[in-house]
């Protein structure tokens, strides 16, 4: 499917439907004169409208009307009434794609009252810069063509994964509010590297660069991260005694146990 053919509406073009909607525009993965997107207040509309170039306006069943595409970027708690708003418009030959965080495929087929195709994603915030983690689920009434078809968009800013919808939760405390527990983890060395006499700038950059180095290595080798870690720690040497504070400072335990509570909030958003 070429998508940059296809009428898409963007519904929530906030945070990260805004993110998502300028990288797809920017790639020519949607075409300025076949895209158009939802906000909430006329003000943000008009100077979201201005900065991408296409329509963008407040009523969310008058976008929806014959798209073929509509990514849903609203907000958990507002799913329920964004779907009773565009019900009437709705029907099979269109697809659902969802972003909102912890709502299941079967809520919206139940609020929608209709046989519409829904695909469930899972994007993070680096999809701003192409290089995100996108998690995808179909509903009932989806086929492999409309995951394929929700595939080709988000691996236009990052990568892709199939799951059963049963592990969208986990994606989401895991590759979704990962990039904080990395920011964290990164200003941290950048911290340590200024404690022990390095430019702040150059700290920062080291910091980063070998975050970012160790994660390609783990994607391009698919090696398990404890053999890395292994080639690295040579015998008697610093890496070991770094390693070893890290495990006496519970580290390991503390990122366990922060996915753990933020999959278990991911559970109740839908409801709260």
């Amino acid at each position: 499917m070429d998508s940059s053919e296809k009428k898409v509406v963007v519904l929530g073009a906030g945070k990260l439907g805004g993110i998502l909607l300028k990288a797809l525009l920017e790639k020519g993965l949607l075409s300025r004169q076949l895209t158009s997107a939802t906000v909430q207040h006329q003000d943000r509309a008009e100077s979201l409208a201005q900065k991408l170039g296409i329509p963008v306006g407040t009523d969310n069943a008058a976008a929806v009307r014959d798209a073929d595409i509509i990514l849903v970027c609203v907000k958990p708690q507002v799913v329920e009434s964004v779907m009773q708003q565009i019900r009437s418009q709705v029907s099979a030959r269109q697809l659902i794609i969802s972003v909102a965080a912890s709502v299941p495929t079967s809520q919206f087929e139940q609020a929608l009252g209709k046989e519409v195709p829904i695909v469930r994603a899972m994007p993070n915030t680096p999809c701003v810069l192409g290089c995100g983690m996108t998690a995808l689920c179909k509903g009932r009434y989806a086929e492999n063509c409309h995951l394929h078809t929700a595939s080709e968009l988000f691996q236009a800013v990052g990568r892709t994964v199939v799951v059963d919808e049963k592990h969208m939760d986990a994606v989401t405390g895991l590759s979704a509010s990962g990039p904080a527990y990395i920011y964290i983890i990164l200003e941290s060395l950048a911290e340590a590297g200024v404690k022990v006499g390095l430019p702040r700038d150059i700290a920062t950059l080291l910091a980063a660069q070998t975050t970012m180095g160790a994660a390609t290595v783990v994607l391009e080798t698919g090696d398990h991260p404890a053999l890395l870690k292994d080639a690295v720690t040579t015998p008697a040497g610093c890496t070991i005694d770094g390693i070893l504070e890290l495990e006496e400072g519970k580290l390991r335990v503390t990122l366990i146990k922060a996915v753990v509570k933020a999959v278990q909030r991911a559970k109740e958003l839908a409801y709260s």
